[in-house]
């Protein structure tokens, strides 16, 4: 595997990092139909723990087989798939060496009570993933959650082993919990933040969602108007984001989010190219439609993000 100009540009903005780290960001990077174009598509599926089966699985009940999503990405030409260790471990030997793969090492679920905290347990390891050959580690932070601070000192501890061990870290970085109201988990100004802490914490590959031209804090908001930040459409969010990402020097990835039609998840797609975003990190809007219809979908963002759609 020859990296192209494009991919190794890329992978230069991460100084001090160790061959073990570049290899694994490289090995995602030149994966699949977008590899070596610097952008990627990758197939998250951690639902299933944090919003349970049925929910996650019962539109599309072939979704309920670990293999399906393996096969899906693998199909598809994704650059990764990403999940918990349970559905890793059940395909890890059929499917090695076929795609890039992120042991999701923390997760939340939907029978925590409202009073506990937003906040995600540590479910697996970074030997866990070094057995499984995953290419990184993915970790969920909540800023603006009481419990941010420890997540922020887990993340920190669990990425030092991991670059040691030459696994590279992907941050979920989703804004909620008792310091964001219900508008502000997507406000354009929080959203940029949460990049921005990501990146501060070292992550190697960050993923945010896709925000609105909502402005939460009332000091941001001085500052977005009286230097006026462009956050007017989609795009223009996008690259505040990008910018916000250590000004493009590390990769991010936008969340597909819930379910929306396929009009709306092409847009959302050209408006991540436009604004200067490395790609999509999609799963509810692919794994629960019916294998055909998913697959079609896929390859139409594969060609968005080649610019040729």
């Amino acid at each position: 595997m020859r990296a192209t100009k494009t991919v190794q540009k890329i992978l230069a903005n991460y100084e001090g990092e160790t061959p073990g780290v570049k290899a694994n960001l490289c090995r995602m990077l030149m994966a699949g139909k977008l590899g070596g174009t610097g952008k990627m598509i990758i197939l998250p599926v951690d639902q299933g723990f944090e919003h349970g089966p049925a929910r996650s699985f019962a539109a599309n009940p072939a979704g309920y087989d670990p293999h399906y999503h393996y096969q899906l990405a693998i199909d598809a030409g994704l650059n990764a798939y990403a999940a918990p260790l349970g559905p890793l471990e059940a395909g890890a030997d059929t499917f090695a060496g076929q795609i890039p793969t992120i042991l999701k090492v923390n997760s939340a679920n939907s029978l925590m009570s409202a009073t506990s905290g937003k906040n995600q347990a540590i479910t697996a390891s970074v030997d866990d993933a070094l057995r499984l050959g995953c290419s990184a580690i993915g970790f969920t932070i909540y800023p603006g959650s009481d419990c941010q601070l420890d997540m922020y000192e887990e993340i920190v501890e669990m990425r030092k082993e991991a670059a040691a061990k030459g696994v590279a870290t992907v941050i979920w970085s989703y804004p909620r919990g008792e310091a964001v109201t219900k508008d502000g988990e997507l406000a354009i100004d929080v959203a940029a933040y949460a990049a921005h802490i990501a990146a501060l914490l070292g992550a190697h590959i960050i993923k945010i969602k896709l925000s609105t031209d909502h402005l939460m804090l009332p000091e941001a908001k001085k500052v977005y108007e009286e230097k006026q930040i462009d956050v007017a459409t989609l795009e223009a969010r996008v690259r505040h984001c990008v910018q916000s990402s250590f000004n493009g020097r590390r990769l991010i990835v936008f969340s597909g989010g819930a379910a929306k039609g396929t009009d709306a998840v092409y847009d959302d797609a050209r408006a991540i190219l436009a604004g200067g975003g490395n790609g999509s990190i999609i799963g509810r809007n692919s794994f629960q439609r019916p294998r055909e219809d998913a697959l079609a979908m896929l390859a139409k963002l594969v060609e968005i993000y080649k610019g040729k759609a």
